[in-house]
């Protein structure tokens, strides 16, 4: 009798969907070598079975500055507890794939503590973890290839029956491109509500976004499947001189669906739409009947737990509320599967070619650095056409996308603002390209009637009790979340005094791109929650308007003294803003302030100022 392969479960945590990708890829690669695998997301995984296990790979993000995500946070706590000994873990083989970003500070943290508790509960590392970089020039996958290299010698190494088709790369089998992992069913038109309405309808869209999202493979790409509110924009006005190579947009929202309910650092996600031309054309490329009525439901195979769901959707509402068809580019699985179907010869070729190790940095350059989406691949290759169930599976998910709130609910009932960058840019190639949620705000006219779903979440900055002294710093759009502190304090101050604020701007023109100005300066006059008689101030860091450049720490620098004395009076300081290299230049900027007024050394400084960190006292909020 054949003896039995051990078995690997590999558990993911993601925030984005990336984690999960390189989990299956991680997964895909142990099938080929003959190994069964279990993959799970960790938030429905029991950590009481770990022991049991033969070997165990994690696939975690780290999020934000150093956060765990969502879906680890449950089995994260369990790892802690006290009553687990050293020996808890004893003979479980694990290993640790982290993805990050090396722009952030605290790069791929809860992939290195995860490893460490691990050890530290007596399992025994495979490898040594492995740290994906989104800095890389083929991100993550950069240094997956490697670790996965040394991954399957390693566990050969440990017990051949790990793999019983040996560590080496096995060849692609057509049997596990024939099987995607869902299924579609196509209904009778009769079954369909009759009563459809409009997108402005926010009862069509909800019952459409819920039905989607339901079905869609992506579901962790929604905050939740039914929005807390729905949305019409009121106001769309730029905060950047025209032609000045910016443009950022003050938007402002009302609600058509019920009480809007939030709090000043709170964040808004939002469903973005999606060009209706793209959707046509994705729609004709694929040779699929935009009016068919479907469910989407896993294969038995895959999740015995799901089932089917029997209310339909019309094929091009799904297209639209759940894939990124001309946004988000795909991943390298997305040129394997193609290669089965192209018909050409040398589209075949080019696409096995992509999908090789060989071809990644080539790949990279065409599909990644130049953002090429979806329908660009497949309008490249037209040989392939591709099954349903297969694009379904394959085509990244359509994202929410989360924005600061810059505004006070008690400044502005029932609204909600935003301050948005509309992102463009030109690829090595100079093909223009554009944020896809950005974008479509911007177009967006207040005159016309279009329901935007939308959900509240907390953000990393919590709103501050009005006694509390505030250093805030928020270079360009990072001033977002600050509008909505200024204007909820000036509320506050109404019934009585409000402590003061230090705020710390930056943009790179007086002219061009000083946003919110005429707010910022009148809360700076005399009496004002920003001014120096009140013991606060209002600081510009002008980085273009000079020879040299001048940015916020700049500034931070120069007002030491009177920053130390807030300190020491227990203020509490918020930096929002672009990731790269602000929030640990701002921060540096506060350890030198620590260190020479004082007067301890620069380590003593860095361990001051983790401490106002944990204590609550040190909020950064920034994104890429």
């Amino acid at each position: 009798m054949e003896e039995q392969s051990m078995k690997l479960v590999i558990l993911y945590a993601t925030e984005t969907g990336n984690a999960l990708d390189a989990a299956e890829r991680i997964g895909r690669e142990a099938e080929r070598r003959g190994c069964p695998v279990i993959l799970c997301s960790m938030d429905q995984f029991d950590p009481c079975n770990l022991p049991h296990e033969d070997a165990v790979i994690f696939v975690v993000s780290t999020t934000g500055q150093g956060d765990t995500p969502d879906s680890m946070k449950g089995f994260w706590r369990f790892l802690l507890r006290k009553n687990l000994s050293k020996q808890w873990l004893e003979g479980v083989h694990y290993a640790v794939f982290g993805l990050g970003d090396s722009g952030y500070q605290k790069f791929n943290f809860v992939a290195k503590k995860l490893d460490r508790r691990l050890l530290d509960l007596g399992a025994m590392a495979i490898v040594e973890r492995g740290l994906g970089d989104d800095q890389h020039p083929s991100g993550y996958e950069g240094a997956l290839d490697i670790w996965m290299s040394s991954l399957w010698s390693a566990l050969c190494h440990i017990n051949p029956k790990f793999l019983p088709k040996g560590s080496d790369y096995a060849a692609q089998e057509q049997m596990l491109i024939d099987q995607p992992k869902y299924q579609i069913t196509y209904h009778e038109t009769d079954n369909m509500d009759s009563q459809l309405s409009t997108a402005a309808d926010p009862k069509y869209v909800q019952m459409q976004i819920e039905r989607a999202c339901s079905m869609s493979p992506g579901k962790f790409a929604h905050a939740k499947d039914k929005p807390d509110c729905f949305l019409k924009m009121v106001k769309n006005q730029s905060l950047t001189k025209a032609g000045c190579g910016k443009d950022v947009r003050h938007f402002e929202f009302e609600s058509v669906s019920c009480g809007i309910n939030y709090e000043v650092g709170d964040v808004l996600e939002l469903l973005p739409g999606q060009d209706p031309a793209a959707v046509d054309s994705f729609v004709r490329r694929c040779n699929l009947d935009p009016e068919s009525l479907i469910t989407v439901h896993p294969r038995v195979t895959e999740s015995a737990q799901c089932h089917a769901p029997n209310v339909p959707i019309r094929l091009k509402s799904f297209v639209e509320l759940t894939m990124d068809i001309a946004s988000a580019s795909p991943r390298r699985y997305f040129f394997e599967v193609m290669s089965f179907f192209a018909t050409t010869q040398h589209e075949k070729e080019r696409l096995q070619y992509f999908s090789s190790p060989e071809g990644r940095d080539d790949l990279y350059q065409y599909n990644q650095k130049e953002r090429r989406t979806v329908l660009e691949v497949l309008e490249d290759f037209p040989s392939v056409q591709m099954p349903f169930e297969w694009l379904v599976q394959l085509v990244p998910p359509l994202k929410t996308r989360l924005f600061s709130i810059s505004s006070s609910p008690s400044a502005h009932p029932n609204q909600v603002h935003l301050t948005v960058n509309v992102v463009s840019w030109t690829t090595p190639f100079k093909r223009k390209r554009a944020g896809l949620c950005s974008t479509w705000l911007a177009k967006l006219n207040p005159q016309q009637s279009v329901s935007i779903p939308a959900w509240f979440r907390k953000g990393s900055l919590p709103p501050p009790p009005p006694s509390l002294p505030l250093i805030i710093v928020g270079p360009g759009t990072g001033c977002a979340p600050f509008r909505g502190f200024v204007e909820e304090r000036a509320m506050q101050d109404l019934s009585g005094g409000a402590a003061p604020i230090m705020f710390f701007f930056g943009c790179r023109n007086e002219e061009n791109d000083f946003l919110y100005r005429d707010l910022w300066l009148t809360h700076a006059l005399d009496g004002g929650l920003l001014s120096e008689g009140r013991g606060g101030g209002f600081y510009v860091a002008f980085s273009r308007d000079q020879p040299q450049k001048v940015y916020v720490q700049h500034k931070i620098r120069k007002h030491s003294k009177r920053i130390w004395e807030f300190v020491l009076e227990g203020a509490s300081i918020y930096v929002a803003g672009s990731s790269t290299k602000m929030p640990s230049d701002v921060m540096s900027a506060f350890e030198e302030i620590i260190s020479e007024e004082g007067g301890v050394s620069k380590e003593t400084a860095a361990t001051l100022l983790r401490k106002l960190e944990k204590d609550g006292k040190y909020h950064v909020e920034a994104w890429s």
